[in-house]
């Protein structure tokens, strides 16, 4: 088992552990004082967890609709119904689905609950679980209502991780690549410029390494920036063109693949920008293909509708904003040129 520590401001800390069977410590990790739990899942999540104390199952819908503030509401009616108190908690199971709603949920009932995650996705144990971001989507957006909410604790289990299907797998992958290039260097295997400490480069970091590097690299980054006021943001590289993919809805792309396919159309706006050079837009197109993943946009995608939802981003304050690497390493981007931007559209086609 791998320990980690997520530091916030004023000495606020939680640990992240990760490891082959970690959800038994479930136990050890809810607040002291805590005298029931709620625990919020899915039906499709098969794992069952044990908090220690008296406990009940709230189970949500599948997939990014029920990231809704219908489902929100009717969790916190529940809750209600349940007589869940201040002195209570909630406990996440699944994929960051239920860990940005149960997470929403909990910051909101009773004006703030205790919340731990249990992540039993690739994309939830490295990113979506870490660092207090929640929230739902609106039709006009993802993610655009919600809360900052820190977790008591989170339990990445990676024996969990076996039995994800191979799309499912692939949606964490996006993110992994993505921390690539936040200072993670080569998360698939040895080398020169990969792992870290404990890494064996002959063998190549291990899976249980590899989610720690990531849950590293991103609790430094919280850690500097807890509520988005500046660098938090480069967490969202890859995810403006992500993102208003997925919006659009239209081309069967989970958040991952959504992601990797905004890295690389980030990279060439970077390059028409003067700020990268080819040699690191290849780099770009060679991390993505390397975790089996497609840098190119689905057939018959729709540039005015991608711009649209771009324009529509949470992070454009000045116009067309985008996260994008450069001399200085990945920064944010304002006031980027609107038709460089639809130009580079086609450069990922």
């Amino acid at each position: 088992m791998i320990r980690l520590a997520v530091e916030l401001p004023g000495g606020r800390s939680y640990p992240v552990l990760v490891g082959p069977g970690v959800v038994g410590e479930l136990a050890s990790v809810v607040p002291a004082g805590v005298r029931r739990v709620a625990v919020v899942t899915q039906e499709s999540v098969p794992v069952e967890v044990d908090p220690g104390v008296e406990h009940r199952v709230f189970r949500i819908g599948d997939g990014e609709t029920a990231k809704s503030l219908a489902t929100v509401e009717e969790l916190c009616s529940a809750f209600a119904g349940w007589g869940l108190t201040r002195a209570d908690a909630v406990v996440g199971v699944g994929g960051g689905v239920v860990t940005d709603v149960a997470g929403f949920a909990a910051a909101s009932y009773h004006r703030g609950l205790p919340v731990v995650h249990v992540a039993t996705t690739l994309l939830a144990q490295i990113d979506a679980a870490i660092g207090g971001k929640t929230g739902v989507n609106l039709p006009e957006g993802k993610n655009l209502v919600g809360a900052f909410w820190q977790p008591a604790a989170v339990l990445c289990d990676t024996t969990v991780l076996e039995t994800l299907p191979e799309r499912e797998m692939a949606c964490g992958l996006g993110e992994m690549a993505k921390y690539h290039f936040l200072g993670g260097g080569d998360l698939g295997g040895g080398g020169p410029d990969g792992g870290g400490p404990g890494v064996d480069h002959h063998q190549g970091p291990t899976l249980e390494q590899r989610v720690a590097m990531c849950v590293r690299i991103k609790a430094e980054v919280v850690a500097a920036d807890e509520r988005e006021a500046g660098r938090r943001a480069v967490l969202n590289y890859g995810h403006t063109l992500g993102h208003a993919l997925e919006t659009t809805g239209r081309y069967d792309l989970r958040h991952g693949e959504a992601v990797a396919v905004g890295l690389v159309y980030a990279a060439e706006l970077a390059l028409s920008l003067g700020r990268i050079d080819d040699g690191r837009v290849a780099e770009h197109r060679r991390v993505v293909a390397g975790y089996g993943l497609s840098g190119s946009l689905p057939a018959g995608a729709d540039a005015d509708g991608l711009m649209l939802a771009m324009g529509r981003d949470k992070k454009a304050i000045d116009g067309l904003t985008f996260v994008l690497d450069g001399p200085a390493g990945v920064e944010v981007v304002t006031g980027v040129d609107a038709e460089l931007v639809r130009a580079a559209i086609g450069a990922v086609r």
